[in-house]
């Protein structure tokens, strides 16, 4: 895959410092991408590649000549999104001294960013984007909120004969914002048994810390439901530099369908 758009050789960068940003960069998405790790995920198919097929037609309201009809393909657009960040000149020449401790706060801000758009495209939708999310393409009303964690297996159990009810087997698996993490990770139920190993039991699947989702989802993970496509993977590129800073970006593009409805379930923030 051509990387020249994203002028990398431009930049007054290391073949060490850029080893850097791209770890740092790594390590930082791996855990905040949520979503992709319970969506089938497709791709990368390159910086060119501009659109989802969507396997279905419209009919056109008039043709050039008499007795031909007409249909259009459907498609919808991938999206470009980028979050800029800097890096001091000074820090990036410090670590080809040898530094340990480079500040790279600004680039850790910008992963996040761009993660929390991407986790709340797929599960909460971006109409600015064509996109519609799980929890809103979802048929199900959401499972009531609780107030005592130890009711949260209860929870996730009913989301789950939900599903089956609906002829979507499993395994399921879970997604959840930062704070329900924390209190699902923190929390013995009575008798001792950690909370998260009994939310897993009932899921069958993993429990995920997804940062942009409110409440959370419980949906399957059987494959074919949900459809993530990747144009350009993220990629930290170049802008330009003055004096004292480099100005760079993170840049992905993608698409998101929901394929199955019926498939997730919401459990309600409020």
């Amino acid at each position: 895959m051509s990387m020249d758009h994203l002028l990398r050789g431009h930049a007054p960068i290391s073949d060490g410092g850029w080893a850097l940003l791209d770890a740092e960069a790594k390590e930082r998405l791996i855990a905040a991408l949520g979503a992709r790790k319970l969506v089938d995920f497709s791709g990368p198919h390159g910086w060119q590649y501009s659109s989802t097929n969507l396997g279905r037609v419209e009919s056109l309201a008039s043709v050039p000549a008499e007795a031909v009809t007409a249909r259009r393909r459907l498609i919808l657009p991938l999206t470009e999104v980028r979050a800029g960040f800097s890096v001091s000149r000074e820090q990036l020449l410090n670590f080809d001294r040898g530094a340990a401790d480079t500040d790279l706060t600004d680039l850790d801000e910008a992963a996040m960013h761009i993660a929390l758009t991407e986790n709340i495209a797929v599960f909460h939708g971006w109409p600015a984007a064509g996109i519609t999310g799980i929890t809103e393409a979802s048929p199900h009303e959401a499972v009531a909120r609780v107030e005592d964690f130890n009711d949260y297996p209860e929870r996730v159990a009913k989301a789950v004969e939900v599903l089956l009810s609906s002829g979507v087997s499993g395994p399921y698996g879970l997604a959840v914002g930062p704070a329900h993490y924390t209190a699902i990770i923190e929390t013995t139920e009575h008798g001792g048994y950690p909370l998260f190993d009994h939310v897993r039991r009932i899921l069958g699947g993993p429990i995920v810390w997804a940062p942009g989702v409110r409440g959370g989802v419980v949906l399957s993970l059987r494959g074919g439901d949900f459809l993530f496509e990747c144009g350009e993977d993220l990629s930290v590129g170049y802008d330009y530099h003055d004096t004292e800073d480099v100005h760079l970006y993170l840049e992905e593009t993608f698409s998101f369908r929901v394929a199955t409805p019926e498939a997730a379930i919401a459990l309600a923030a409020e």
